[in-house]
Parts: structure tokens; sequence; C-alpha cells
């Protein structure tokens, strides 16, 4: 067995421990929403809380963490104006355990369309990225310009297929040499009853960049996972496995990483 794996399962122990232990959110991301029966304010949010161990052979990268929400500031039916915000904090075991390695923003602001079975999002996005406990005087961010497709297929009573692509054009960045940025999104849900169904992911990011920036070409990652969704009264929590492919993992180094992971999921319903 690989060091790496052998070093996933102690936190796999403590995210079952932090499940039952913690309060308080994968990166909010805005999902598919049915139109309300008038034109509404504040008609929809969700917070989000998530933890993965990673099986990853480098100590400062054993915990993904995200604390994040977003909600519709006004839904008029024939679209809605959503913000979102998440705080990711990659943790590590470099100088003590649960280590702050890096702490990663996310702002986002979006306005609609609904048609039919599509939903089209003009969407404004930025990401800063920052060290903790250690010195980075640059900044490295971007902000990103672009449209969104979201869509959800029922393909039975209890299976449905969401769907979300999205097209970004980079119009500020910091340090990074980011142009355009594609991502796709798809999640298949299958419900065996009111508290229990299992879902698989598969998502795919793709970056265009400036090769005289770094000398480096088109990046590329992605992340695949299946889990299990237990529904409670107020809250839902997916449990989850998967692998990933993180492009620029490190703010600074420019260097794409893979892991395993195994987390939960914490949301209001």
């Amino acid at each position: 067995m690989s060091y790496a794996f052998r070093a996933l399962i102690p936190r796999v122990l403590a995210a079952v421990g932090l499940l039952l232990l913690a309060a308080a959110p994968v990166r909010a991301q805005l999902e598919v929403a049915p139109p309300p029966e008038s034109v509404s304010f504040l008609s929809r949010y969700d917070f989000i809380m998530s933890a993965a161990a990673l099986g990853y052979d480098d100590e400062r990268f054993s915990w993904d963490t995200h604390w994040a929400g977003n909600f519709d500031v006004v839904d008029y039916r024939r679209g809605r104006i959503t913000l979102l915000g998440d705080l990711q904090g990659i943790l590590g075991g470099e100088f003590r355990p649960f280590d702050p390695y890096q702490s990663n923003y996310l702002l986002e602001a979006s306005g609609s369309l609904r048609w039919k079975h599509v939903e089209t999002v003009l969407v404004l996005n930025h990401i800063s990225r920052h060290l903790g406990d250690r010195f980075k005087r640059i900044a490295v961010a971007e902000n990103s310009l672009g449209v969104r497709a979201l869509s959800r297929f029922a393909l039975s009573s209890s299976t449905s297929l969401d769907l979300r692509a999205d097209v970004r054009k980079v119009i500020a960045v910091a340090y990074v040499d980011y142009e355009t940025m594609t991502e796709v999104d798809l999640t298949l849900r299958q419900r065996f009853n009111d508290h229990v169904g299992l879902f698989v992911r598969g998502y795919g990011e793709g970056i265009s960049v400036d090769r005289e920036v770094a000398g480096r070409n088109y990046q590329y990652g992605g992340r695949t996972e299946v889990g299990m969704r237990l529904t409670g009264d107020k809250a839902m929590v997916d449990l989850f496995a998967g692998f990933e492919k993180m492009i620029d993992a490190d703010p600074l180094d420019r260097v794409a990483r893979r892991w395993a992971f195994f987390g939960f999921r914490l949301r209001n319903r």
C-alpha cells in the first residue's frame, strides 16, 4: 500500500469525526431552481460546508475544506439575480496539525434567463488566493466574465441528470496566465426513497493561457466523485469519494496535482 493511501486512512476517520462534531460548508455552485409562483425577493438560499481528506504525499495538502453560500436576491420568474461566496481552506500538517496552508476566496454575481429547460446565466467571477502563516507579498487573482448554462433532466421519477457548463473570458489577472476558462459539470442522481439516494459526478475544466507569461500550454483538470446522499428534515449530507486533478493546486508554482479524496458535504434543504 502506498504512503499516500496509508496517510489517507486516519484522515478518513477524522473526517467522520468532523462530520459528527462540526456545525459549519464543496464550492458553492449555482444549481437549477424552479421559478416561484410570483416575483420574489430573497426566494432561495443554500449554505454549504464540506471537508475532504486528500490522499497525497505532500504534508501541505491534507484537507480540502469549504464554507460557502449562495442566494437569489430576486427571482423574476423568467430568471434571477444571484450572489455567491466560497471560502476554500487547504489544510496540511507542515507546521502543526490542521495547518492552514491556503485560503482561497471566490465571489460571484450572476443574472439569468430561463428558457424552456435551460437557464442561461451571465456570470462575473472573482477568485483570489492567499497563503496562511507564510510570506506571500504578490497578489494571485483573476476576474472572469462569461456565460453559464444550467439544466436538469428527469430521466425517470427517481433519476435525474444535472448539467452545468461555463465559458468565461478572463478580464483581469494578477500573477496568473489564464485567458479563457471552460467548465462542464454533470451529476447523475438516483433516489431510492425520501431519505437515501446515490449520485455520480464528473467535472472537467480547461484553461487557455498566455504562453509568454510562463511558457506553458493549455491546462486541464477534473474531478470524479461517487457518493450517497442522506436527507433529513432540515438538512442533507453527502458522503463521497473520488479522484481529482487540480490545476495550479499551489498558487505560486503552476503545477497540477492529482489525489484521491474522501469527505462529506452538509447543506440545508
